[in-house]
């Protein structure tokens, strides 16, 4: 059973920033592609950043030029690195590998942003 686990959330001031990671369970190139997600109180889970197998990156636009998805195979770790941090990136941040049809998801880790 495939596992991902999330850490590096938590309280952060506007401008701030915070590094996301995710420490799967088995060899991160098994997966077609690894990402992360966000979900809000009441809103849908949204797309923000993925990474392919093959190094393609692919940024929600809000995301584009704050934040910067990586990888470290040797860890099994996918990173988030997030800056310039606004209130309303507030949310669940969670992590996602997929293998053909199949998704996987982190149990996700708070991310609040706030003076």
């Amino acid at each position: 059973q495939v596992q991902l686990v999330e850490s590096g959330g938590g309280l952060v001031q506007p401008g701030g920033s915070l590094r996301l990671s995710c420490a799967a369970s088995e060899n991160i190139f098994n997966f077609n592609a690894m990402g992360w997600y966000r979900q809000a109180p009441g809103k849908e889970r949204e797309l923000v950043a993925t990474i392919t197998v093959g190094g393609t990156t692919n940024y929600a636009d809000f995301a584009k030029g704050r934040f910067t998805i990586s990888r470290d195979g040797a860890k099994n770790t996918v990173y988030l690195q997030m800056g310039s941090l606004k209130p309303e990136d507030t949310a669940v941040y969670y992590c996602n590998a997929r293998l053909l049809s199949k998704a996987y998801w982190g149990q996700g880790t708070q991310v609040t942003v706030s003076s």
